[in-house]
């Protein structure tokens, strides 16, 4: 099953743009766009930025079930080091 986690993002000139990661097993896919009818695009996270607000994301789903304690803590094991 395909777990999907979105944010929203600023960039060095301060311009939004919509984040998306998809949890799929022991991968993760992560892809932005900037606008409403712009296509999603490859995105590869730059800082650990990407990585903590993911995490967060996972850690406040999991309280309400929405995500398993065996999920979260394979998506923290995805993180590299």
């Amino acid at each position: 099953m395909t777990t999907e986690f979105g944010w929203w993002a600023r960039d060095a000139d301060g311009r939004r743009y919509q984040v998306r990661a998809k949890i799929f097993g022991d991968n993760v896919t992560w892809s932005r766009k900037q606008g409403h009818h712009q296509p999603w695009q490859p995105h590869t996270p730059l800082t650990d930025e990407d990585w903590e607000t993911l995490l967060a994301e996972a850690a406040r789903r999991v309280p309400r079930r929405l995500l398993s304690p065996a999920q979260f803590e394979t998506i923290k094991r995805l993180r590299p080091q």
